[in-house]
């Protein structure tokens, strides 16, 4: 997944500037799951600030999930399900991958419910391309197409994707307290 990354802001002289203008530093096709794809663009802290000279780039060290204040943009491209149903799909190399490329989001997956998931954050997900469906734990199905928007509000999900193209999406996160 090549994908361009163009970061602006204030300069020092008060003017807008161009920080940088190249590919997204952590993106990535994974090597067990044709078709998987993911890249984190952007992340922000707690107390991150914007104005002269600002643009502080922390993608690359950061897990995928924020903390409390913080935020997470991300691109993703699930392929079909039939590529994880293959006879010859090996899960536990999928597992150990996918926890070494996206630390801290990894770690909400259930191993025992196969992509359920769930996160400290309000989400916002867009559809870029594709279909794909998003699957609640009480067994609601929701079908998703093109420029669909998902808010979800820390809740217990996963995305499937039933149909034979990838589908692409747009995620934001904002890291929230958890309230039980």
């Amino acid at each position: 997944m090549k994908i361009r990354r163009v970061v602006a802001g204030t300069g020092a002289g008060g003017k807008s500037q161009l920080f940088s203008d190249a590919a997204a530093p952590r993106s990535f096709e994974f090597d067990s799951v044709p078709g998987f794809a993911a890249a984190l663009l952007w992340s922000t802290e707690a107390g991150d600030t914007v104005g002269r000279g600002v643009a502080t780039d922390r993608s690359p060290q950061v897990g995928f999930v924020p903390a409390e204040g913080g935020t997470r943009l991300m691109f993703v491209t699930f392929p079909p399900d039939a590529v994880m149903m293959r006879a010859d799909f090996d899960a536990a190399a999928f597992g150990a991958e996918f926890a070494a490329r996206v630390p801290g989001l990894a770690e909400t997956f259930e191993p025992e419910h196969p992509g359920m998931h769930t996160t400290d954050s309000i989400d916002y997900d867009v559809v870029l391309e594709g279909e794909i469906t998003l699957e609640l734990d009480d067994g609601v199905q929701v079908p998703l197409r093109r420029h669909d928007v998902v808010v979800q509000h820390g809740n217990r999900h996963a995305w499937r994707n039933p149909g034979d193209r990838p589908a692409t999406m747009l995620f934001v996160l904002i890291g929230t307290p958890r309230k039980e």
